[in-house]
């Protein structure tokens, strides 16, 4: 079993970035024999029921998460990015 798991991946569901496909990422996923993968969309969960799903099936671990832009007060023109995540 592999140790790397990747904690930052955008889907099709992130709303301006986003190009991988659920069903692929599993499925790369689990041919990599990762025992987990991170989904953090920007701004949303919007695939979070299909990303579960399909981890559950495949038996690998879903890290949920999501990708938020923050106001930075020192300068308001550049926010930065915080990227949450929530491991059960």
């Amino acid at each position: 079993m592999s140790s790397f798991v990747h904690l930052r991946v955008h889907s099709e569901f992130s709303l301006s970035d986003g190009i991988v496909r659920i069903p692929k990422l599993i499925e790369a996923v689990a041919a990599f024999d990762m025992p987990a993968v991170a989904i953090t969309d920007l701004t949303n969960f919007y695939g979070l029921i299909k990303a579960y799903k399909a981890a559950q099936a495949a038996g690998i671990k879903l890290i949920v998460g999501a990708d938020f832009l923050v106001e930075d007060p020192a300068d308001k023109d550049r926010p930065f990015s915080l990227t949450l995540l929530a491991y059960e």
